[in-house]
């Protein structure tokens, strides 16, 4: 009696162009498996670089915010400067306090020294700082030359009177000061050589 196993008796036997094609199989499946890692790889690599784009933007975007933020009272501030400055020079032309001066000039005088500081104060509180150079190196980028004065007292280039101060935003220049800068004196000139 043939005892042969149901599954393998009811298994047709496979025929030579069969055995080919299951063998080609494999190799097809390995060759697609490839090219779908690579354009998964392809893919995973746009995505990367787009996330990255996109981080970028908004990281741009988010510095462009803040600076506007930081400088949209620019023009603002610049017309409160003058004002502040025109206040200075009020103030410079009131005569010192004296004895026996009359009660409404001294008052006057406070009553704009407070108006000064008050001013002044809101002025910090939005960012916007007074710099006096007296004293200092004179800086191009801070500083407005408007004279030279020779000085044996100081080194040459150093701020030896400020016009008007200079006046900055969170750290950008507003308004420049406008300064006497010092020089060198003159060396006298001898008499010609030769002479005597």
């Amino acid at each position: 009696m043939n005892t042969q196993d149901p599954e393998t008796a009811a298994a047709p036997a496979a025929s030579p162009g069969q055995a080919d094609a299951s063998a080609e199989a494999p190799a097809e499946a390995v060759t697609r498996i490839g090219a779908l890692e690579a354009e998964l790889a392809e893919m995973k690599d746009r995505w990367l670089r787009a996330e990255a784009e996109v981080q970028n933007v908004r990281a741009r975007a988010r510095r462009e915010v803040d600076e506007t933020r930081q400088y949209a009272m620019q023009k603002f501030g610049r017309d409160v400067v003058e004002a502040a400055e025109n206040l200075k020079r009020g103030l410079d032309s009131i005569p010192p306090p004296a004895e026996g001066e009359a009660e409404l000039v001294t008052r006057l005088r406070e009553g704009f020294e407070g108006v000064e500081r008050n001013l002044l104060a809101l002025l910090e509180r939005n960012g916007i700082r007074r710099e006096d150079p007296t004293g200092q190196a004179f800086d191009p980028n801070r500083d407005q030359a408007m004279a030279e004065q020779e000085s044996a007292e100081h080194a040459a280039g150093t701020v030896l009177q400020a016009w008007t101060a200079a006046w900055t935003l969170n750290g950008r220049l507003l308004r420049p000061a406008m300064v006497v800068v010092a020089k060198a004196p003159a060396t006298e000139i001898g008499a010609p050589a030769g002479e005597g």
